[in-house]
């Protein structure tokens, strides 16, 4: 049992002066927050303000140039591949074109991260479904492709995938980003919907500010590599820091980056 799940009040993920850069370009900048024990922190800014990169870091894709990343207690920056391995099977991750594989059924790319555990074919056919209905996706889809079901479908395929290994904490980027405004709205209820069932810590990059609004415990919202407020919502509305009051005021909609 991880510590996360057997400490609740522990921080689930914690980062402390987090910094990266890609030649002169400051992506993050001394970033510092943490995400308690099933608590959503939704990161929102400007595309190129380093959210994208954020979740690479977590996730141990990317190294940071310096700062700290504890998940679920433990150190991750430094780590050999073995241990980060190890670290890894308590995260699930949903990309920001849920990276379906094109080859695969929507059932057998949610069995895909099954292949390697100790459970028997029944058990992860009846695993699959159950992901696959939890995420509200009907039977009649399981057999279908990729390409043949709509882009919030495939989000939610995406999400089920995430599931599959039960992880503590979730990273999602951009979960929203190319759906309808009634699609998009599903997403979010159900990213609440999870946190209220499982009790799971999530991470959430996104640019819509509503969703955030509806899903998130707290937000941070990052500019030119620095966070400069975190907080509720209308914590942030609030704040008299000129980019919030700009960004929350109007919608800033922007593309999605690095």
């Amino acid at each position: 049992m991880s510590q996360t799940r057997s400490n609740p009040n522990a921080a689930s993920v914690e980062i402390r002066d987090l910094r990266k850069s890609f030649g002169d370009q400051k992506v993050l900048n001394g970033i510092t927050f943490i995400v308690s024990h099933g608590r959503t922190v939704a990161v929102l800014g400007r595309s190129g303000t380093g959210k994208s990169v954020l979740l690479k870091l977590l996730v141990g894709l990317q190294a940071p140039d310096s700062g700290s990343i504890r998940v679920a207690g433990e150190e991750i920056t430094g780590l050999d591949p073995y241990a980060l391995n190890r670290i890894r099977k308590q995260m699930g991750f949903l990309f920001q074109q849920a990276a379906l594989y094109d080859s695969l059924t929507v059932a057998q790319n949610v069995a895909f991260p099954l292949r390697n555990t100790t459970l028997s074919e029944n058990d992860r056919q009846e695993k699959v479904r159950e992901l696959l209905s939890s995420v509200g996706l009907k039977e009649e889809h399981f057999a279908k492709m990729p390409a043949e079901i709509s882009g919030g479908m495939q989000k939610r395929v995406g999400l089920a995938r995430a599931l599959a290994l039960d992880p503590a904490i979730l990273l999602l980027d951009e979960p929203t980003a190319g759906l309808d405004p009634i699609s998009a709205a599903e997403i979010g209820n159900l990213i609440t919907e999870l946190k209220r069932r499982r009790g799971i810590t999530a991470v959430v990059v996104t640019h819509d500010i509503q969703g955030a609004k509806t899903f998130s415990d707290t937000l941070v919202l990052l500019n030119d590599g620095h966070l400069v407020a975190q907080g509720t919502f209308d914590d942030l509305r609030k704040s008299k820091n000129e980019f919030a009051a700009r960004f929350l005021g109007n919608g800033d909609h922007v593309s999605n980056g690095r």
